[in-house]
């Protein structure tokens, strides 16, 4: 009686506190956001020219360039981590924000703290690398939380199939409406599978990291839980689509 006492104890404490690691990943890619070049708030990065020569090395320092990471240098191999914390703009950084906020915190409810944080590391890493991969000649920049909120939002479907969103369409004059979440992240899926077949050769908006990392994630939950009882949540809200890097 008293270990069962103390495992629920235990729960609700567990319960009570959050999400987390989704908390955590969101304040760390904002502090380093408004402390680099993009938010335009640190001084010590300069104004007008000198702003965009040394934006222009912040990210190439932490950001992932094609050429140097397949190239192997110590240094290069860890920019994929690096990336994830880096932003190139204000509605880059607060699309992917709204979307780890929305779907993070029940994909990581379902995973738990540790492994969720080591999954969504983890395929964010492989996302940024797949695409440096097929753009391996390019020596242009790519950074960005994108491929591994991609991969959350994988999960996500595989986890919580039933689960319904409440989704703001542009071309619907932004109306509020609610779907099941299979319909608006497949809807999702679609745009960025039509929109990297279209996009120009090279690092620009990286929707090839993106389908790799949803792929990466619905695979994963799908191996990981499938013979675990698909959970119907509550509703959530979320808008079309991620922010592109």
């Amino acid at each position: 009686m008293l270990g069962r006492m103390i495992v629920r104890w235990r729960a609700v404490r567990e319960a009570a506190r959050g999400p987390v690691i989704t908390h955590a990943l969101i304040a760390g890619c904002c502090v380093v956001f408004l402390i680099g070049p993009a938010s335009g708030l640190n001084p010590s990065y300069g104004t007008g020219d000198q702003l965009l020569t040394t934006g222009t090395a912040y990210f190439r320092r932490w950001g992932v360039v094609p050429d140097e990471l397949l190239a192997g240098s110590a240094r290069a191999l860890l920019t994929p981590l690096t990336a994830l914390f880096v932003h190139g703009s204000w509605l880059h950084l607060l699309g992917n924000m709204l979307f780890l906020h929305v779907f993070g915190a029940m994909t990581e409810e379902r995973m738990g703290r540790p492994e969720f944080l080591g999954f969504t590391v983890c395929t964010g890493y492989l996302a940024l690398a797949a695409f440096a991969a097929a753009n391996a000649s390019s020596d242009q920049t790519l950074v960005g939380a994108s491929g591994a909120i991609s991969a959350v939002l994988g999960a996500f479907l595989c986890l919580f199939p039933r689960a319904r969103v409440t989704s703001l369409f542009p071309f619907l004059l932004f109306l509020p409406l609610r779907f099941p979440a299979w319909i608006v992240l497949l809807f999702w899926f679609g745009l960025q599978w039509l929109a990297a077949h279209r996009a120009e050769s090279g690092p620009g908006v990286a929707y090839l990291a993106h389908l790799v990392g949803f792929s990466l994630g619905f695979l994963y939950a799908w191996v990981r839980y499938r013979r675990a009882a698909k959970v119907r949540r509550p509703a959530t809200t979320a808008t079309e689509g991620d922010s592109q890097p």
